[in-house]
């Protein structure tokens, strides 16, 4: 039987998990390069997104894709509009970023909070004012968001507002601030990171969070702890630190990765097969397929199977094989939202620009 405490650990890893997964990987915020080959580019045809202004109603993969991160900023659930705004920064679909720029102003914090990034990722310059108008937001997550956008559209001074908000006494805005400096590519906050990091106040999400960051920074004395993750008795501690691997990509950490393709979770699998997809290994392809081959989410409930869908569409996305790619015009078409956007990223990813 379950002790207390581990009961509580599980409940700690399960919130973490949830952020992680809702949140459509803010690990990945930086603009990636499509990891597709010749086959898988011509699978979705030459079809242009910066000719758009609308959706159109024609039903190519890449059309079908704006349209639901196009709906997506519009939807009234915070989270699907959160994973929408992702999908626009790490993807590079600008011409979203003025219906982005309309959700610095959104009711929910979150949402503000991920515009801002947005905002800052991709240098979005026209929405400086309005960016640098969240700086006086209520939400001091929402705060340090816009610091990092101000600091990434050439305002450096402001990478102090995060820089303190590491020492924060909310765990929440420690957390995040740990991820903004990760993000911000200043070496200089390893040692700031480390600090949160070893802290007798910092709880889980601080540690695994400011580990991550250092891992995005580089600094491969992380491995050890990143592989302690890897070894875990909860799954989800262990996709946590996989993605943190993923960033670190050393040929270490790509062998550890491997390693976690024979993981008994197959949301472990896929995290891991989307990861080394990253890093342009294609080793997990045969992890992904069997979501389709083996049928792995029969009989899971309605969560679960969204969960493993989730983590399929972003694992095609990554890897970019022909014979994967097939299966994403039928995520797009998912009864979830969160599904729908993860497939569409995924055919963005696919699909040469």
């Amino acid at each position: 039987m379950e002790s207390t405490s581990g009961k509580a650990k599980t409940q700690k890893c399960k919130k973490i998990i949830i952020f992680i997964f809702y949140a459509l990987f803010f690990a990945s915020l930086t603009v990636m390069t499509c990891g597709c080959d010749g086959a898988s580019q011509r699978a979705f045809g030459s079809f242009n997104l910066t000719d758009m202004y609308e959706p159109k109603t024609d039903a190519d993969p890449l059309s079908e894709a704006y349209q639901i991160v196009w709906s997506g900023l519009a939807d009234i659930n915070p989270l699907v509009k959160v994973n929408a705004i992702e999908v626009v920064a790490t993807t590079g679909q600008t011409r979203l970023m003025p219906n982005v720029e309309r959700l610095l102003r959104d009711e929910s914090a979150p949402v503000r909070f991920a515009a801002a990034l947005a905002v800052g990722d991709l240098r979005y310059s026209l929405a400086t004012k309005s960016a640098g108008q969240l700086l006086e937001d209520e939400d001091e997550n929402v705060i340090i968001a816009a610091a990092y956008a101000m600091t990434r559209l050439g305002f450096r001074e402001y990478s102090e507002v995060f820089r303190v908000a590491i020492d924060s006494n909310d765990q929440t805005v420690r957390a995040n601030a740990a991820f903004l400096l990760g993000k911000s590519g200043d070496k200089n906050a390893l040692k700031l990171l480390d600090t949160a990091m070893r802290s007798k106040d910092s709880d889980d999400k601080v540690v695994f969070t400011a580990a991550e960051a250092m891992a995005r920074l580089g600094d491969q004395r992380i491995y050890p702890k990143l592989w302690t993750m890897l070894i875990s008795a909860y799954a989800d501690v262990r996709v946590t630190g996989i993605r943190a691997m993923g960033m670190l990509g050393t040929p270490e950490a790509r062998d550890a990765l491997i390693t976690m393709l024979d993981d008994d979770v197959v949301e472990v699998r896929l995290a891991a097969a989307e990861q080394l997809g990253m890093l342009k290994d294609p080793t997990g392809e045969r992890e992904v397929r069997d979501v389709f081959e083996k049928n792995l989410t029969g009989g899971m409930d309605k969560l679960a199977c969204e969960r493993v869908n989730v983590l399929t569409a972003l694992a095609i996305g990554q890897i970019g094989t022909p014979s994967l790619v097939k299966f994403l015009p039928q995520f797009l078409k998912n009864e979830s939202k969160f599904v729908r956007i993860a497939a569409a990223k995924a055919v963005f990813q696919c699909t040469v620009k």
